[in-house]
């Protein structure tokens, strides 16, 4: 066959996905496709890693570097906690990594990310941009000490935090964000308070805000163009700065593979995990509410929840604890989109 009758064989794929969350949408504009439809992707995480399917965590992961990687023209170290997306991308001797990483332990990311920082300076790369990266067991505990030498320091490093809230790696125990009531492998669901109790924990974002650094975020699996966004605008500070992305875990939770976004979603549009970021301890944007749901509705699609649908009036108390919980959120960010609510 010949080049020209080859060319005329060829025909255009047309994409009619309108109107769908489908991310990657080629009949949208350009500036308002995700960095995952453009050919210019990198790829940080390949094919071939072992997460589980549906896992916040590996999505979550693959939007965040790979904004991190645009904005950063490609010059970008990552250095990742133990947890399971070390465990699942870097099973030994493969990677599914695409750029250069580092694993440290399970508490010292944030230490390790300040010494590549301070090596690539020392060498006059300025150019290259240095992120960490761990779960919720090594940000908001393990890891808790190094992460505030790192805010207080104000090393110029961006830690992204991926919350599937316990130790999915080890046997889905509790972690301090573990919400309350919740069924983990070390708060089980007996006894007269069954899950995690109420009155423990930390709220990671809000304790970053409060060392004054450049930029805080929260993001999730829920709205990937506002966490790719989110990802660049921190990109394009220098100094210390943290993003706490919402990863749902279906094996950890009890939640179907397939309703992983529309769990992240729920979260968010009942208030129980607000969407918000900051700038040296000062709230300066909200991501609204068009539609509230009940809590009710996010948790009914778990089953680390499961105890608090049978019938009796301490699961009523519970139940309505936490959505006072979603309340207070909405109202300490703004999140109610009031013109829309109408």
């Amino acid at each position: 066959m010949s080049q020209e009758s080859r060319e005329s064989a060829l025909q255009r794929v047309k994409f009619y996905q309108t109107g769908t969350h489908t991310v990657g949408n080629r009949l949208m504009d350009e500036a308002a496709r995700s960095v995952q439809a453009s050919m210019d992707r990198s790829n940080a995480i390949t094919s071939g890693h072992r997460a589980c399917q549906g896992c916040g965590e590996a999505l979550g992961a693959r939007y965040a570097l790979d904004a991190a990687m645009r904005a950063a023209d490609g010059q970008l170290v990552a250095v990742n906690a133990t947890g399971c997306l070390e465990v699942f991308t870097t099973p030994y001797p493969e990677t599914s990594w695409q750029i250069p990483w580092l694993h440290s332990l399970f508490g010292n990311a944030p230490a390790v990310a300040t010494g590549v920082a301070a090596a690539l300076r020392r060498k006059g790369r300025r150019d290259v941009k240095v992120v960490a990266q761990g779960g919720d067991g090594g940000t908001t505990d393990i890891g808790f000490g190094c992460l505030s030498g790192m805010f207080e320091r104000n090393d110029d490093v961006l830690y992204l935090c991926y919350d599937n809230e316990a130790y999915m790696n080890t046997g889905v125990q509790r972690s301090s964000a573990t919400p309350p009531t919740a069924r983990t492998a070390t708060t089980p669901a007996v006894g007269d308070a069954p899950g995690n109790v109420f009155g423990t924990g930390k709220n990671l974002p809000l304790i970053a805000m409060a060392h004054n650094i450049p930029y805080v975020a929260t993001a999730s699996v829920a709205d990937l163009h506002d966490l790719e966004a989110k990802v660049t605008r921190a990109m394009g500070m220098e100094g210390a700065r943290y993003i706490h992305i919402m990863v749902p875990c279906p094996l950890g939770w009890g939640s179907a593979p397939q309703d992983t976004i529309r769990v992240a979603r729920l979260a968010v549009e009942s208030g129980f995990f607000p969407l918000f970021e900051a700038e040296h301890g000062r709230v300066t944007r909200s991501h609204k509410i068009r539609r509230k749901v009940p809590v009710e509705d996010y948790l009914r699609l778990q089953r680390r929840f499961a105890h608090l649908f049978k019938e009796g009036e301490r699961n009523a108390e519970r139940l309505a604890a936490l959505q006072r919980m979603a309340d207070a959120n909405i109202e300490r960010f703004n999140l109610l989109d009031e013109e829309a609510a109408r």
